[in-house]
Order: C-alpha cells, then sequence, then structure tokens
C-alpha cells in the first residue's frame, strides 16, 4: 500500500473491534491497494489460471513430479518467498502482498493447501526462530521450492489437543545429537518434503522443535492418505524410529516449542482464512455461470429468485470474509510500521505484532471455511444432478472445502480461542473489555431510549445501527455468562461458542460496512452493489446474534431473571428488518451482469 494509506491505517489493539467504533479511512480494503500490490495479485491469478488449473487433473491423480513443479515454477514468480526476508533469498514483501498471493493462487484446493502449508507453517518457523546458520543453510532453498517444506505437530492421540504429544527426544550423553521416536500424522507435504518442522518432548517433558532432513536416518515418510477431498495434495504421517537429528537443528529454545507451533499456527489460521476467500470466489464464479446458462420453465435460472438468494447470499459472505481479510492484513502492515529501524527487521518483532491480532485470525478461519462450505453447498444446489457427479466442478469444491473447518485448529477448538482470548486479554487489562461490559449492563438496566437510531439520512445508517445493535447483544451476552460462570465460563463451551459467534458477526459486519462506506465516499461505481451486501450481511448478523444470545441467557438463567433478560435482548434487537428480497435480487443481479463476484 502506499505510504498515504499506510499512515491512515489505525495498527487497532487486536479485539478492540468491540469496543470501539472505526472510521473508514482506518482501515484497509481492497481497493486501497497500490499498483505495484495489484501486479503481484494479477500475476499470481495468471498463474492459476495458466499452469495450475490445466493441471488439475494431474495434480488430483498425484501424477509424479507435477506438483512440486509447479511449486517450482511459482517459486521462479517470487511466489514462494514473499514472507522470507531478502538476505536469506526472499522478498520480505509487507503482509497485504503476501495475503494476495494467498487469495488469487487459491482456486484449486489441492495446489492451495500444498503452497499454503510451504510458505506458512513450514517456513515462518525458521525466519522467526532459527539460528543464523539454519537460516541461511534452509531459508534459500525454501525460497526457491528446491526444499518443499513440511510441518509435523499434530499426532494420533493430539489433534486438537497439541501439548499432548508422545514423540519423544533424547539429547546424547555429548550432546551433539538428538534422538527422537515418535508417529506424526495428517502431514501435508509429506511426501514431496524435503525439510520437515517435527515437534517432540526432550525427556518426555521439553515440548520442543526440530529440523530435520527427508535423507535423516530414522525418519520414514508412510503411504499416503486416502482422503475425502484435496486429494491432490499429499498427507502421509511421519514415522521417527532411532531418528538422529543434529542438535544444531533444535529450533528455538528447548522446551519452547508451544511458542513456536502456536505462534506460527496464528498466521496459518488468517492464510487458511485468506486462501478460503480465493477459493470462494472461484466457486461463485462457477455458480453464477451455470445459473446463467441453464435454462428451466423457458428461461435461465439464474432470473429464479431463490437461484438468486443462494448467489446474493454466498456473495455477501464472501465479501465480509474479503473485508476483513484485508482489514487485518492491513492493521499487521500498520503495526510492523510503528516499528523502529532497528526493530524493522527483527523476526521475533514481526511476529509479536501478528501475534497481536491472533482473535481476528481466529474469526477469519472460522468465517472464511464456514462461508466457503456454504458457498460448495450452493453450487452443488445450483448445478443440480451435474452438482453431484464427478468432473463436475462443484463436486471436487464441495469435497475440497470440508477440510478448511478442521486443519490449523478445528472451528471448535477456534471458538473457544476467540472468547477465551479476549477474557484473558480483558483479566489481565490489556483490553478493557470489563468495563466496556458494565456500562452495556448498566445501560440496559434503563428504561429503552426512543432516539430513532438509524433514522437518518446518513449513507447506511440503517446498518450501522445494526452493527451497534449486535455490538451491545454480544456485550450483554458476555455480561451474564460471566456473571453467571465467572471463572468457570472456560468450562462451558457451547457459551464461549455462542459468544464467539457474536463476536465473528460484529467483525464480519463492522469490516463490510466500513469498506462500503469508504467506497461510497471515494464514489467508486461498486460502491452500490457493496451497500447491498452490507444490508444482507446486517440482516444477517443480528438474526444470529439474537438466536446466540437466547441460548447463552438461556443456559445462564431461569424463571424471572430469564425473563427479565430477554426482555431486554428484544429491545436491544428491536429493529425494522430491511426488504432482504429485494437486497437478494439486487446483488445477484450485479453478479450476473458481471458474470462473477461482483468487487
Amino acid at each position: 500500500m502506499s505510504s498515504t494509506t499506510l499512515s491512515a491505517i489505525l495498527a487497532a489493539t487486536g479485539g478492540s473491534f468491540l469496543l470501539e467504533d472505526r472510521m473508514p479511512a482506518e482501515v484497509f480494503t481492497p481497493e486501497d491497494l497500490n499498483e505495484e500490490q495489484r501486479q503481484i495479485a494479477a500475476t499470481a491469478a495468471q498463474f492459476v489460471r495458466e499452469e495450475v488449473l490445466p493441471a488439475a487433473e494431474e495434480i488430483e491423480a498425484k501424477k509424479p513430479g507435477v506438483l512440486p513443479g509447479l511449486l517450482r515454477k511459482a517459486a521462479e514468480l517470487g511466489l514462494t518467498s514473499v514472507d522470507i526476508p531478502e538476505e536469506y533469498g526472499g522478498m520480505g514483501l509487507d503482509k497485504v502482498s503476501s495475503t494476495l498471493i494467498t487469495d488469487h493462487i487459491s482456486a484449486l484446493a489441492s495446489f492451495s493447501t500444498a503452497f499454503g502449508a510451504h510458505i506458512g507453517i513450514a517456513t515462518l518457523p525458521l525466519v522467526w526462530y532459527g539460528t543464523e546458520d539454519q537460516k541461511r543453510r534452509y531459508l534459500p532453498k525454501l525460497a526457491t521450492a528446491e526444499w518443499i517444506g513440511a510441518y509435523g505437530l499434530s499426532e494420533a492421540s493430539s489433534g486438537s489437543d497439541a501439548m499432548n504429544i508422545r514423540a519423544r527426544a533424547t539429547l546424547s550423553a555429548d550432546g551433539s545429537t538428538y534422538t527422537l521416536n515418535g508417529e506424526k500424522m495428517w502431514i501435508t507435504n509429506a511426501a514431496i518434503a524435503g525439510l520437515y518442522t517435527v515437534f517432540a518432548k526432550i525427556d518426555g517433558e521439553k515440548f520442543s522443535a526440530f529440523l530435520i532432513e527427508r535423507d535423516t536416518p530414522g525418519l520414514t515418510v508412510g503411504a499416503e492418505e486416502h482422503k475425502l477431498g484435496i486429494r491432490g495434495s499429499s498427507t502421509c504421517p511421519l514415522v521417527l524410529t532411532d531418528c538422529k537429528v543434529p542438535a544444531a537443528n533444535l529450533l528455538g529454545e528447548p522446551g519452547k516449542g508451544h511458542h513456536i507451533a502456536f505462534n506460527v499456527l496464528n498466521v496459518g489460521r488468517f492464510k487458511l482464512g485468506v486462501a478460503c476467500v480465493g477459493g470462494a470466489r472461484h466457486g461463485i464464479a462457477e455458480m453464477v455461470r451455470y445459473a446463467k446458462d441453464r435454462t428451466a420453465f423457458g428461461k435461465p435460472i439464474a432470473e429464479f429468485g431463490l437461484i438468486q438468494r443462494k448467489i446474493a447470499t454466498s456473495a455477501a459472505r464472501l465479501f465480509a470474509a474479503e473485508s476483513m481479510a484485508y482489514r487485518t492484513a492491513g492493521m499487521m502492515d500498520a503495526a510492523m510500521s510503528e516499528l523502529s529501524p532497528e526493530k524493522a527487521h527483527e523476526p521475533r518483532e514481526i511476529q509479536r505484532r501478528i501475534e497481536e491480532y491472533a482473535v481476528e485470525c481466529s474469526i477469519l478461519k472460522i468465517y472464511g471455511s464456514e462461508m466457503l462450505s456454504f458457498v460448495a453447498d450452493e453450487l452443488v444446489a445450483v448445478m443440480g444432478g451435474y452438482g453431484y457427479v464427478e468432473h463436475y466442478p462443484a463436486e471436487r469444491f464441495y469435497r475440497d472445502a470440508r477440510i478448511n473447518r478442521i486443519f490449523e485448529g478445528t472451528n471448535e477448538i477456534n471458538r473457544l480461542i476467540v472468547t477465551g482470548w479476549l477474557m484473558k486479554r480483558a483479566m489481565s487489562g490489556k483490553l478493557p473489555l470489563l468495563g466496556a461490559i458494565k456500562k452495556v449492563m448498566d445501560e440496559v438496566m434503563q428504561p429503552p431510549s426512543l432516539d430513532g437510531a438509524g433514522d437518518t439520512d446518513e449513507p447506511l445508517a440503517h446498518e450501522a445501527a445494526m452493527l451497534a445493535a449486535t455490538r451491545k447483544i454480544a456485550m450483554f451476552a458476555a455480561g451474564v455468562a460471566s456473571q453467571r460462570f465467572m471463572t468457570g465460563l472456560e468450562e462451558q463451551q457451547e457459551v464461549m461458542a455462542d459468544l464467539a459467534d457474536m463476536i465473528a458477526q460484529v467483525y464480519a459486519l463492522e469490516s463490510g460496512l466500513l469498506r462500503a462506506r469508504k467506497l461510497a465516499a471515494g464514489g467508486r461505481g461498486q460502491a452500490r452493489v457493496a451497500a447491498e451486501m452490507t444490508g444482507l450481511l446486517a440482516e444477517e448478523a443480528m438474526a444470529q446474534c439474537d438466536q446466540a444470545a437466547k441460548r447463552v441467557l438461556a443456559a445462564c438463567g431461569e424463571g424471572d431473571t430469564l425473563r427479565t433478560q430477554l426482555v431486554i435482548l428484544r429491545r436491544l434487537a428491536r429493529m425494522a428488518p430491511a426488504d432482504s428480497v429485494a437486497l437478494s435480487r439486487a446483488v445477484a443481479r450485479r453478479c450476473v451482469e458481471s458474470q462473477k463476484y461482483p468487487m
């Protein structure tokens, strides 16, 4: 982004969207891209169009050499080295540029899975935690995809419960080598990788990370898993049998591997959400194309209201996810721009700035993966029988979409992270959430205001009022749950998940609203459809928050207390609905006219 745009973007505190209003100029949107960034996006899109999609069948069949060859072709264009510092053979670009590459390279899930694992969770641990010798030895090979990377954390008995791994490492008497034993499961890129980042416990206690080269004696790559989806990507177990690793290949400090595992997963979740944005854009284009071409009862099915609703809802949810993705990337870049010159290229400082937005990363992962699954399901529905048949795009798209709700932390785990992370920050004083909740709780106990919120001529005033209401509903529900369960809230997983869903809806709606207002202020041609999609998002956010809040309140109280709380909820949610039928028809019409997602 330009220095002018960057100076306006607010490096907001992570999670502060729940407490504070933002101005459109304070958030980054895809419309703020500079010319260099647009060229990066175009390069990634062209590579996928000309190299990846024509090879789709060969990729899905795992034809030997095809996937590694494509990764190396991507490397020749600089696409695999964007997050690697220049001194180690990378490009060291900003997070928006990195986001663009992941977004526009994600049309075929099998390829984007391999690509994303290589540039993200397999490379960033080295960038952030590697010694100078480790970086110089391995990063240039990863930058060129001469060696492809893989990341080995999960085990058969410890997926989400990552700290419960059984893999064990023992240091030799002379301190020169570690001997590793154990087994890792579901390792992306396992069969094609040259370097593995593997986690084990030293002496069964100290959770640590190790860099293991492919030809290390004692390391065995198991057979390929036969998967429901992403069949073209490599997924195998790793077996460690007295695998001797040089002590110099310990990554980071002994016993501090959890910092590596969890911090790199923040970026992994962010990048996965971005990949879902790119995949959904491709899926909507297929949906619109088919709806235009297929006729029934004498006209294209794109003219039928229920088909239009599918197209429009898909587009609106993509608009929200895309807006969240680039807003979050913009905050990361703005935060890193505040670093002093001597710290600007220090990996640990960069990692800490990214960690600030852990909750936004988890929200994007949840929302993006579920948005993509929705688009996949609606694509099958629009295509009807053809959508259920192999060799048509919907069938593979549908199968491929499901994994996104599982890896990089299941959506269930990420929902607990969202609420738990915010509550921990509130308790530590890093986020003034408790005071904001108290303010809302005091306010809702007062007689209802008749100020006519939303009844102004300001653009998107109704949607802004809906945002304010959903934010209050989320805070009210959080306050009730905190009072009921106090420190035991984290054990109430259903309540934690419902709170996370309300929080996610606030971030999604606000991101879409700010982007729509920014487009309107700039007189952009897409302003109208952005406003229409924001209208759909507002209706959806209110409905989902209302239902989730009812579940939370019912879990926290009964009798007169519950009845009183439900009255307050009804007051907060009491807003006249927009005409979602007209909004859906308008958004669908713009999708059909542009023959794709209209942004």
